[in-house]
């Protein structure tokens, strides 16, 4: 009787707590919010002034008692209070207005390995913001279940989720990580590198968001056929006046060439120590890429070339983690064995 009531009254929330963006997905609706994970603070208040894309807007623009804050680093928490008051705003604003009679039971995709000290910050944070129940996931798992990976079976299955923070590369095989690894390389990385490399090679400085915007248009793992330039604006370090630069596809490779190295590299690393069986299932069925990062050019291309494993790019690589939390709430009782639930299970040791 009171599941009942409470399935009517209330709704089930997924949320990928990413460093870059954040999603949420409602169950029966599917993914309602993506927006950046970036907060706007009164200085002088103490007081939330915007949340999430209106925050984002402000980057760059805002007068001194304005600061911009992005409150998860490589994937978590650096600031508890603001990540509650953004946990606060998204599961509200997800919520419907009719169906407010429980509080929500939430799930809560986090990177692998993180310390139980960070796990516990992020679940005491979601509590705090209005959660009724907490359910904490692994975010290549929560990957795996979203790009509909049989992670139940006696199979090998491999995630590399390349986020904004971190990137998380996770072997799976019965609802368990069999070797997983996570580095902060990945999207955010990515993109300073490209600040940096036009500070030092270019004398030219230029800000987050312009750097990202050069990652999306001309980055690429590899060459292309034809060669792609981009005109870039930006501050002159030399006379300190406004300038504008012409930059190739080969300058921003090269920007980009020793994270993407790591990566391979780490990812190499997590085949090397995988048995023998599970790696025989990987290298029949391939790796799968989801993430922002998977959406760079010729990256799949490039894996494939240097760990001699077919390589796919997850149907809508972004949102994966938030259709897996998703997939979890519908069908929870068949993912429990993936799940950390109760407080006494996010210890301090």
């Amino acid at each position: 009787m009171f599941e009942r009531l409470y399935r009517q009254f209330s709704n089930d929330i997924g949320i990928d707590l990413g460093t870059a963006n954040t999603l949420v997905y409602l169950r029966g609706r599917g993914i309602v919010i993506d927006e950046p994970s970036v907060v706007a603070l009164n200085t002088k208040t103490s007081r939330v002034v915007a949340v999430g894309t209106e925050a984002k807007e402000m980057m760059g623009r805002t007068p001194s008692h304005i600061r911009i804050v992005r409150p998860l680093v490589d994937g978590v928490i650096s600031d508890y209070e603001v990540t509650e008051e953004m946990l606060s705003y998204l599961i509200n604003k997800a919520n419907d207005t009719d169906k407010k009679l429980f509080r929500p039971r939430v799930v809560i995709g986090i990177p692998v390995g993180i310390t139980n000290v960070e796990m516990r910050a992020v679940y005491d944070a979601a509590k705090s913001a209005g959660a009724r129940e907490v359910y904490i996931v692994e975010e290549p798992m929560a990957a795996a279940i979203g790009v509909q990976m049989p992670i139940h079976d006696p199979i090998g299955s491999m995630i590399v989720d390349i986020g904004g923070g971190t990137t998380d590369i996770a072997v799976i095989a019965l609802s368990g990580v069999v070797r997983a690894k996570s580095l902060k390389i990945a999207g955010d990385k990515l993109t300073q590198d490209i600040v940096s490399y036009m500070r030092d090679e270019f004398k030219m400085l230029i800000g987050e968001k312009t750097g990202e915007n050069i990652k999306i248009a001309i980055g690429s793992a590899l060459p292309d056929d034809e060669g792609e330039e981009l005109s870039v604006k930006g501050r002159d370090l030399v006379t300190g006046l406004p300038r504008e630069a012409i930059i190739t596809d080969v300058d921003i490779r090269e920007a980009m060439y020793g994270s993407i190295s790591q990566l391979v590299d780490a990812i190499r690393e997590v085949l090397e120590t995988t048995p023998p069986e599970v790696l025989a299932d990987i290298m029949h069925k391939g790796m799968t890429i989801s993430g922002g990062g998977a959406l760079i050019r010729n990256l799949p291309q490039l894996l494939e070339m240097q760990l001699k494993v077919p390589v796919t790019v997850a149907l809508d690589p972004l949102t994966a983690v938030a259709r897996g939390t998703g997939v979890i709430l519908e069908h929870i009782d068949s993912f429990k064995d993936v799940l950390i639930q109760n407080t006494d299970e996010i210890s301090f040791r």
